[in-house]
């Protein structure tokens, strides 16, 4: 039941992304933002807590997830050291994450040719 929780909120947030992707003029990289940033907002109002919790990966993955994460290590950090803990926080939490998207954006730029949207 897990993977099916998983795979049907994790598919209904990316159908969100393509549909924005599909019936508006957005940027992929607007989107981008736009997904972090709920995910962020989501999280501090604690709606997307239960979303984790009843889609697991399916929730955490897609860049909402991201956004969920970076989120939560912020309140750590200001738990842990007041407020100037909310910069170093977010960071530390998604740390991982970051550097695998350098890593891994860089070796694409590398073997693909990118190009923006028309």
């Amino acid at each position: 039941m897990n993977y099916l929780w998983a795979f049907i909120i994790g598919g209904l947030i990316c159908r969100g992304g393509q549909i924005l992707l599909s019936k508006t003029s957005m940027t992929p990289a607007r989107i981008l933002v736009l997904f972090v940033t709920a995910g962020v907002v989501l999280t501090a109002l604690g709606l997307y807590e239960p979303l984790v919790k009843l889609g697991g990966a399916g929730a955490q993955v897609p860049l909402t997830g991201f956004g969920y994460a970076l989120a939560k290590g912020a309140f750590k950090g200001v738990n842990e050291s007041g407020l100037l803990g909310a910069l170093s926080g977010g960071v530390k939490g998604t740390a991982a994450g970051i550097a695998s998207a350098v890593i891994f954006g860089y070796l694409i730029a590398l073997i693909f040719t990118p190009k923006t949207k028309k």
